[in-house]
């Protein structure tokens, strides 16, 4: 077998581990599902049985997922996002472009609180750039503290200090892009996926 092949098939038991956990199944349970023992679930998850075909399928079923989602197989052909949000730092991240390197697009959502938060400026290498779709977004770049309404945009060269939050404590929706360095910052994103 050749490298990335190997790098697949290491990479199929932590993914089905994880989908599992998400879906609050025990091994037991997805054993029942699946017709596939506990203990061969177990060693699939573990790194210590290799996928197959035979196995994998019975597990997208189970899961309604399809089955290049279990391998992490890039998509091709189809044109269509597939958003599958990121919850980091108390916002959520929606990822809304796919390719490697370059400029990364998020709606991020900024959930209401009962009180706005207090700031934590935070640096990082790189640019952003954000339009406020909905909501009062709160910038602080440096000594600047600035609220943004909808529609207003901004760009900011992330190694002063910044910080994002909500102005009045409600609900914002922004439209966000990300160098490579501020999406590692921000969404801890994994460049092999």
């Amino acid at each position: 077998m050749d490298p990335g092949t190997d790098e697949v098939l290491d990479a199929v038991g932590p993914r089905l581990r994880a989908l599992r956990r998400e879906r609050g199944i025990t091994l037991a349970g997805l054993a029942t599902t699946t017709a596939v023992s506990e203990s061969t679930l177990s060693r699939l998850e573990s790194g210590q049985r290799r996928a197959t075909l035979e196995l994998l399928l019975p597990l997208a079923r189970t899961y309604d997922v399809p089955l290049d989602d279990l391998v992490g197989a890039p998509r091709t052909g189809d044109p269509r996002i597939h958003l599958k949000p990121i919850r980091r730092h108390g916002m959520i991240f929606v990822p809304l472009s796919r390719r490697p390197g370059g400029v990364h697009a998020f709606k991020m959502i900024i959930p209401a609180r009962p009180a706005p938060l207090e700031p934590t400026p935070q640096t990082h290498d790189g640019v952003e750039w954000l339009y406020v779709l909905g909501g009062r977004l709160r910038l602080v770049v440096g000594e600047r503290d600035l609220t943004l309404p909808p529609g207003e945009a901004a760009e900011f060269d992330t190694s002063q200090p910044h910080w994002l939050g909500s102005a009045d404590g409600g609900m914002v929706e922004l439209l966000i892009l990300f160098g490579v360095q501020g999406l590692r910052s921000h969404v801890h994103a994994d460049p092999h996926r």
